[in-house]
C-alpha cells in the first residue's frame, strides 16, 4: 500500500475562486495550479479521493484523463491498460464499464476505476477539470464525453484537451463553440499557426521545452492562446516558467506549489 501523505488544507482565510467559466489564462501573476491527475505525489491517480485532495489544498483545477471502455463509457485512467494502476490485467478498451467496477485502484484500498460522469459529480462553481482525451476516439466516443460533460451541469468548467489531431478535429466538427487545447511533447515550428489551424485556444507543451525557449510564451499570449506546461515538481522549474509567463502549471505536487507562489507574495 502506497503511504498517504498529509495533504495541507487551503486555509478559510484564503480567497476562493469566482464561479466563471474555466478559462487557462492566468488571473494575475502567478500561473494556474493544475493537479496532475489529482494530488497524484499523494494519492494514487486519477482516483476521487486524489481529486477530493488536490481540491482540499486550494487549486481550483485538476487534471484527468478518460478513456472509452468496449461499451463505450468514459474512464478515468492515464494508461492503455489497467496492469500498473489497478489489480487487473489487459487492455481499458477490453473491459466493460461493468467490468472495470469490479478492479480496485494497487494502494488505495476499496476504490475503483471512477467514469467520468463521477469526476464531474464532484465539480462545482470553485472547482475545474482539465479533462485530456487520451488516445484514438471515434464520434461516438467523443459524443459520449460531451454528453457526460451537458449532464454534469458543469460543462462550462471542464476543459477538452488532447495530443491526438484527429480527437480535435472531431471534437471542433461537434462543438465548433467550444474551447480546446493541443498537447505536444515538443514544440511546433510555427504554434500559433498550428493552434488556429486547429482552433486550440490553448497550447500545451512539456515544461523543458518551454525552459529551454522561453520567448514562445509571450508570443502564444499575444496570439490569445494561453500556455499550460506539463508536468513540473520542483521549485527551480516553477521559477522559470513563472518568469517566461505560463498562463497555468500542471504539477504532481499542487499543495506545494501554491505554497510556493504564497511565499512569493
Amino acid at each position: 500500500m502506497i503511504p498517504l501523505r498529509h495533504i495541507p488544507v487551503a486555509s478559510a482565510a484564503m480567497t476562493m475562486p469566482s464561479p466563471t467559466p474555466a478559462s487557462l489564462r492566468r488571473p494575475g501573476r502567478d500561473a494556474i495550479v493544475i493537479a496532475h491527475r489529482g494530488a497524484s505525489a499523494d494519492v494514487p491517480e486519477n482516483t476521487l479521493p486524489a481529486f477530493e485532495a488536490a481540491w482540499r489544498a486550494g487549486t481550483r483545477w485538476v487534471e484527468a484523463d478518460t478513456q472509452p471502455t468496449a461499451d463505450g463509457v468514459a474512464v478515468i485512467l492515464h494508461d492503455d491498460d489497467v496492469d500498473r494502476t489497478t489489480t487487473g490485467t489487459g487492455r481499458v478498451g477490453e473491459y466493460t464499464a461493468a467490468d472495470l467496477a469490479r478492479l480496485r485502484i494497487r494502494g488505495l484500498p476499496g476504490a475503483r476505476v471512477p467514469r467520468l460522469a463521477d469526476l464531474l459529480a464532484l465539480v462545482n462553481p470553485a472547482r475545474a477539470v482539465l479533462l485530456e482525451i487520451k488516445g484514438a476516439h471515434s464520434a461516438e466516443h467523443i459524443e459520449h464525453v460531451l454528453a457526460a460533460c451537458r449532464a454534469s451541469g458543469q460543462d462550462e468548467r471542464v476543459f477538452l484537451q488532447s495530443f491526438e489531431v484527429s480527437v480535435l478535429e472531431r471534437l471542433t466538427a461537434l462543438a465548433p463553440a467550444r474551447p480546446i487545447g493541443l498537447l505536444v511533447e515538443r514544440l511546433d515550428p510555427d504554434p500559433v499557426g498550428r493552434c488556429r489551424a486547429l482552433g486550440a485556444v490553448a497550447y500545451n507543451p512539456e515544461y523543458p521545452e518551454v525552459i529551454a525557449t522561453p520567448g514562445v510564451v509571450p508570443m502564444l499570449r499575444a496570439a490569445g492562446i494561453a500556455v499550460a506546461v506539463w508536468t513540473s515538481d520542483d521549485p527551480a522549474e516553477w521559477a522559470a516558467l513563472t518568469s517566461a509567463g505560463v498562463d497555468a502549471i500542471i504539477t504532481n505536487t499542487p499543495a506545494e506549489l501554491l505554497a510556493w507562489q504564497r511565499r512569493r507574495t
